[in-house]
């Protein structure tokens, strides 16, 4: 069955061979909406063509001609479109696109000029200077791109964690379905809720260890069985990902679920804890070390209690302090999903979203919240329908009218405006006087120095207007690196300014990520986690957001969407900060 990934990246990849051939930009627009739509869908849109294929017609974002393309792919497992646009440019030419800041209309000027079609290619250019005789590229353009295809080799072998979140779920299923399994679980840097993963880490307990190899080797996303003995395989999966499954006696779980769950680092440090305690542990379990005896290791809170701890949360454990907070007692009660009264970012139909005002109130409801922001782009970003102040009036109109139909959810007016490159916003004070919350964004000019960065952003912090600073660095995780700032002194001028910082959910981003979350709380930092959802599907991401935030040490009352509305609206209209 074509997943909703594949489905997605073909849509992509059509829509990046159309753009570096200069079509029809509508034509580009459409096939990337349709591959958001897909890629943030909580079901698999091949089940549902089969039995309600209306679900999927009536998806926003999915016209007549994308939803016979998703027919297409289904049932044959191919797309005419797309393989014959593969046919009219080297496959390669597509891998220039993971580069930092390398855009279509680059790549095509390269192809058309230099015959430029592999990374290999344009680095032996760069290096030798010959993207100098082309139009607008210079000596600071070959260093840019070198550096860039330096960053993109370092990616390699690392995967999002939403994607080995889907990878995960659907090989537990299908072990679950097909081995008499007692217990499984993931492992390592996953369940540490690490943003990206080099590799998946599964242990199991059942009956019938050879049993668990054969049917894990024969699944049928396996690309290469790279080892297999009586109780661990290693497979390499069809993405490129590594897997391994390893098989354990029920007395030995919970101790290797805490060893290959890691970190190294925290790992080493418990193990001379245990060690000053008269203690050795491993994979099999907590030994006393006098006699031998294991002591510990059916369950990972056993080994915890034993060297006189309470559990120490996954997401914490990576050497950072949290065995001798842990130690004195005073490990931070984190925050958790369910802490969450409402969302603060979201785009519509108005701008670049795939549903409606009242579609995304009525999904948000659904979730529980209390309160939800309408927050569309504004008007510098006008190919994405930005808006402008008559049309945010509408907006500001439209909502009016939803909420006296009482939606069961409290919608606040907002809008994300723009830092344009001098620090002024994108709108006037006039217009953003009128909302409930405004959120402040880079969304271009990313190679400004460090220091004009950093004051770029702090300017647009000190309009009184702004609420919150979005995706605060401008990455993408495994395609664009941080924008150059200063990010201690732009926390220091939001938390002067009463400014919030995001923590932007949606897995490309994960900005802020868990080390700068922590120095801005640190710092007296309030943070709001928000999905940034473009799609009611897309809703379900902010769970990603509270991983970040558990990693970043923060509790519920670090973050201002936990709060009842009456506080949240003292907050934004910065009566009051942290109480």
């Amino acid at each position: 069955m074509m997943e909703n990934r594949e489905i997605a990246r073909i849509f992509h990849e059509i829509a990046d061979i159309l753009e570096i051939q200069d079509a029809n930009p509508f034509r580009v627009r459409s096939y990337r909406r349709a591959a958001q739509v897909v890629e943030s869908l909580a079901f698999e849109a091949a089940g549902a063509l089969a039995s309600e294929p209306d679900r999927i017609r009536s998806l926003p974002g999915i016209g007549g001609g994308t939803f016979q393309k998703i027919q297409e792919l289904v049932q044959t497992g191919r797309c005419k479109e797309h393989e014959e646009l593969l046919d009219q440019v080297p496959e390669t030419l597509l891998t220039l696109l993971e580069l930092q800041n390398l855009g279509p209309k680059k790549i095509a000027l390269f192809w058309k000029e230099l015959k430029i079609g592999t990374i290999e290619q344009l680095e032996e250019a760069a290096r030798n200077h010959r993207l100098q005789s082309l139009p607008g590229m210079g000596a600071k353009s070959e260093e840019k791109i070198l550096k860039a295809v330096q960053d993109y080799r370092g990616r390699q072998g690392r995967f999002r964690i939403d994607f080995v979140d889907e990878s995960s779920e659907r090989l537990i299923r299908y072990l679950k379905k097909r081995v008499d399994v007692d217990r499984i679980s993931t492992a390592g840097s996953l369940r540490r809720r690490r943003e990206t993963i080099g590799d998946l880490d599964l242990l199991v307990t059942c009956r019938n260890p050879e049993d668990a190899m054969e049917k894990f080797v024969q699944y049928d996303e396996v690309r290469e069985v790279l080892a297999r003995g009586e109780t661990k395989a290693t497979v390499v999966m069809k993405s490129s990902m590594q897997v391994d499954l390893r098989v354990l006696e029920p007395e030995s779980f919970g101790a290797a679920l805490q060893y290959f769950t890691g970190s190294k680092e925290h790992n080493v440090a418990l193990r001379e804890m245990a060690k000053k305690k008269g203690f050795k542990i491993n994979e099999y379990g907590l030994f006393a070390i006098e006699s031998g005896k294991r002591v510990a290791g059916r369950e990972e809170s056993e080994i915890y209690r034993h060297l006189g701890l309470p559990p120490i949360p996954t997401e914490l454990r990576e050497n950072r302090g949290e065995i001798e907070r842990a130690e004195a007692g005073d490990l931070p009660k984190l925050i958790e999903l369910d802490d969450l009264r409402g969302d603060l970012h979201m785009h519509t139909t108005a701008s670049d979203g795939q549903n409606t005002v009242q579609e995304m109130a009525e999904a948000a409801s659904r979730r529980g919240y209390e309160y939800m922001a309408v927050t569309d782009h504004s008007k510098s970003l006008a190919m994405i329908g930005g808006l402008d102040e008559k049309r945010l009036r509408k907006e500001i109109e439209h909502i009016d009218e939803i909420r006296k139909k009482d939606p069961g959810i409290e919608i606040l007016k907002g809008i994300e405006v723009d830092i344009l490159a001098d620090g002024q916003l994108d709108l006037s004070d006039e217009a953003l006087k009128e909302l409930d919350v405004v959120i402040a964004s880079i969304h271009s000019r990313f190679s400004l120095s460090r220091k004009e960065m950093t004051l770029r952003i702090c300017r647009a912090l000190e309009n009184p207007a702004v609420n919150i600073l979005a995706h605060p660095t401008g990455r993408l995780i495994l395609k664009r690196e941080a924008y150059e700032v200063d990010l201690e002194q732009v926390v220091a001028a939001a938390v002067e300014n009463r400014v919030c910082l995001e923590v932007n959910a949606y897995p490309a981003r994960l900005d802020l990520n868990d080390v700068h979350v922590r120095m801005a709380r640190d710092m007296g930092a309030l943070i709001s986690i928000n999905s940034d959802s473009h799609h009611t599907e897309m809703l379900r991401y902010v769970s990603y957001g509270v991983d970040t935030a558990r990693r970043g040490w923060l509790e519920k009352e670090d973050v201002i969407n936990t709060f009842p509305l009456s506080r949240l609206r003292k907050i934004l209209r910065k009566e009051s900060y942290r109480e």
